[in-house]
Order: C-alpha cells, then structure tokens, then sequence
C-alpha cells in the first residue's frame, strides 16, 4: 500500500530529472529496426530498441522506496497522480532509451538457441553522483522480438511474489535485483493457466514492475553454434570488455585481465550460492540465462525456500518431470553454479584457453564457495573459534558430502519425510 512520506525525508531526485547514462546501448551492437514486434532471430545484435505496449488506467500497488532511494528517486515522487503513468510506461522517463536484451542459454543442461527478454525491457542506466550505476528495467511492459508466441505480459501475483521475495532476500544479506515497483491494471486482462492443469480460461490483472539489475551470463552465448550471432567472437570481446569495464573495474588494467574476469565472476558466484545454501533458498531454474554475472539473484520464477531441510528439494514442478530428474535441486546448486560458469567461459576460449579458464574457475570457485559456507555457518550459530577441523565437520554438517546419508541437518533439521505434511 501507498503511505504517506514521511517530512524529514532528505529531498532527492524526479521522475523527469533522472540522470539516464545508458552506456550498454552506446558501447554494444543495437538493432533499431522498427520491426520489433515480429518474432525473429535478432542477429549482430545484444540489444533491440523496442517500445512499451500502454495499459489502461494503471494503479501504483506496491513501491520499495529502499529500492528506489538507489536511482535517486524522492519518495514523493510516488504520490503524484501520473507515477503509475510513469512506471507502467504509459509516459516515458526524459533519457529513456527502452531496449530488450537478447541472449541466449542453456536451459536445464541443453542450449536453446536465443531467448532474449521477451517480458522484460531495459529502461536505461542512471548514473548517481557517487558514481553508482543501475540498470532500470521493466517487467510486463509488452511484446518484444524475443516474446515468441507470449504476450509480454506479466500478472499481478507473479508480480508480489517477485517484490516480496527479492526485497526480502536484499535485506538478509543475499545479493540480488531489486523490485521498486509494482503497477496493476484491471482493466488490461490475459488469460493463464494459473495451476499448469491446462486450464487457461481465466483471465487476470496485468502488472508491471520496475527492476533494477545488472546483465547475465547468457548475453555471451549468442556467439555460440546455434545462436543468433554464431562465431562473432568480437562480440564476446566487447562484452568482456563492458564488464570488466562497468562491474569489475579493478581489474580493467591487470595483467590477462580476461583471466581476472573469469576468476572475479567465479568467486562472485561461489559467494552468492553459498548465501543461497545458507538461507535454505532454491532458485528452481539456474539455467544460465539467468545468472548474474555480477553475481546477484536473477529472475524470481520458481523459487522456494525449504520448510524443513530436505538436500534433495525441488522447488520447480518441471525438474521433477520430463526426464530432468531433478537437476536444480538444493544439494545441486553449487555444482551447477560452476558448471554454468564453464559454459560461460567457453565463449571466450579466443580470450583465455578452455582448460586454462577451466582450471581457474575448479580453483577459485570451490575454495571461494567453502569458505563462505563456512564462514556463513559459524556466523548464524555465533561460533567464533575457527578450528583445523572445521571444514569436515561443517561439510558433515550440511550433508555437503554425497556419501553422507545422515547430517545432523538431515537428522534434526526434521528432514521431510512420508509421515509428515509438504
């Protein structure tokens, strides 16, 4: 709900006096072609300027003013009678540069050829004065080139479970996207299979809300066999180069610094798992596509946190069919983690050699990703001696160990059984 602001609030930014930079669509291949809204492979290309589709009578329902603090935005700014205009895309940010992403990924182990956003648009980078940058994008504003056969549309309680979830991760310590805003229209319907039954006869609210993320790893497998722009290997160089660039600047002068990226994403990542494994917190879907190579949380689709500890969780009915025999589960997160960060390597074999980049990624992920599970444990239980030991009791602990059937967590952590309650 919409509250009133407080009046000591330090007085910020408007929507009309965002500082858009927007540098992704200055340093990267765009296609501007006026044909946005046709369905096609988008070839020599990481972006598509693309428009938002307008909804009727749109409502402001939700806003995390913590969020939106990170762009500048006063909070004010969200009682003016045109905000939801604003943030449904109805009216257009001054600086906006509306784009769709288009990538590529493997999605539960096999490449699927391009993806791209086909729900989401880039809205433009703002730049703060400290020198923060944020990428705006929109969730559920319309078709885009990459929508396919859907409408690019997202529905309201997809849209609150996304807010609540990435809001509530950001303040446990978990590094993800954030959710500013939710916007609603009643009056702007699509029809969903609400419970996947097959019965998609009732049509619901249509929504809209306002992210702010970095890129993801599967931006680079456009180049792959099978891609829109298979063997552009300028392509992977340029977006190296904008990351090291805008994420790890640190490196951006180093010696082999394509090694140093490969290293500095791979320990961003063991990190950011671990935060996962340590909450109990399921991604459903880490096809690599959707992760961050900046090492946050991406895409709030069928993610779940466990009840009660269970190694072997599913939070996403689909990896429990089909043959995929539960790829995503809770014990197999970290494994999948690096197996991704292979897959991603293996576009920039031109920069750094596969077996070169294989033996940074096995080193400094696995060292990386123990060292903050426990760390990460003793912090929770309030254990401040570190012993010589610690890594085999807490590898026990977790049941991290495939030829541990019985881990104190799978013993007392009432691990689910067929006698109790899902």
């Amino acid at each position: 709900m919409i509250s009133r602001i407080p009046r000591n609030v330090r007085r910020m930014t408007t929507f009309e006096k965002l500082n858009f930079d927007n540098q992704a669509l200055k340093q990267l291949p765009v296609d501007s072609s006026p044909d946005y809204l046709i369905q096609r492979p988008v070839p020599n290309a990481c972006f598509h300027r693309v428009k938002p589709t307008p909804v009727d009578e749109p409502k402001l329902v939700a806003i995390s003013e913590d969020a939106l603090k990170l762009i500048g935005l006063d909070p004010s700014e969200f009682l003016r009678s045109d905000a939801a205009e604003y943030l449904s895309g109805n009216s257009n940010f001054p600086g906006a540069d509306y784009a769709a992403h288009c990538y590529c990924g493997h999605q539960f182990g096999n490449f699927a050829g391009q993806l791209g956003d086909g729900a989401t648009m880039y809205i433009g980078e703002v730049l703060k004065e400290n020198g923060s940058r944020w990428e705006i994008q929109f969730k559920g504003a319309g078709k885009t080139p990459f929508s396919r056969t859907a409408d690019g549309r997202k529905v309201l309680r997809s849209s609150i479970r996304e807010f609540l979830c990435s809001e509530a991760m950001h303040n446990l310590g978990v590094p993800t996207t954030r959710a500013g805003s939710i916007v609603v229209s009643f009056d702007t319907t699509v029809i969903r299979d609400k419970f996947y039954d097959g019965n998609a006869h009732e049509a619901e609210p249509t929504s809209i809300i306002t992210r702010l993320a970095p890129t993801r790893f599967g931006s680079f497998e456009i180049i792959r066999r099978g891609g829109p722009s298979a063997g552009r290997l300028e392509l992977a160089t340029q977006l190296a180069d904008y990351t090291i660039k805008t994420c790890y600047p640190q490196i951006e002068d180093t010696d082999e610094k394509y090694k140093q990226l490969i290293k500095a994403v791979s320990e961003k990542t063991a990190e950011l798992i671990a935060k996962w494994q340590l909450i109990g917190w399921c991604h459903g879907v880490m096809n690599t596509d959707n992760m961050s190579i900046a090492g946050v949380t991406l895409d709030y689709g069928p993610f779940g946190f466990m009840d009660r500890f269970d190694p072997e969780f599913i939070c996403n009915a689909s990896d429990n069919r089909d043959g995929y025999q539960g790829r995503y589960t809770y014990s197999n997160q970290p494994l999948i983690g690096k197996w991704n960060l292979m897959k991603w390597a293996e576009t920039m074999e031109h920069l750094v050699p596969r077996l070169e980049a294989r033996e940074c990624i096995q080193e400094s992920y696995d060292e990386t990703y123990m060292a903050a599970l426990i760390s990460g444990a003793r912090s929770k239980m309030g254990l401040f001696e570190e012993l010589d030991a610690g890594l085999k009791i807490w590898l026990y602990f977790f049941g991290a160990e495939r030829s541990e059937e019985r881990s104190p967590l799978k013993i007392t952590g009432a691990e689910r059984s067929e006698e109790r309650s899902p």
